[in-house]
């Protein structure tokens, strides 16, 4: 309730996001790597190796995507 005893709204979760990214332990937000979804002949086995790994989303985005998984 705020302060005029008035039910505040949920925020809907943004399935969108919710499909891309996952919240770490440590609050910190998850994200898959882009340049990964097609033409794979012409990068290398390193490149293509990397791109595999989860990355993580900058701390200048991740207040706007916090708000998007409703955890803000």
């Amino acid at each position: 309730m705020n302060q005029t005893g008035v039910m505040m709204p949920k925020i809907k979760t943004n399935k969108g996001a919710a499909k891309r990214f996952k919240m770490t332990k440590n609050g910190k937000i998850k994200r898959k790597k882009a340049f990964a979804g097609h033409i794979m002949g012409k990068k290398s086995s390193k490149r293509k190796r990397n791109l595999r790994k989860a990355g993580l989303v900058d701390e200048t985005n991740a207040r706007k995507i916090k708000r998007l998984l409703g955890k803000a």
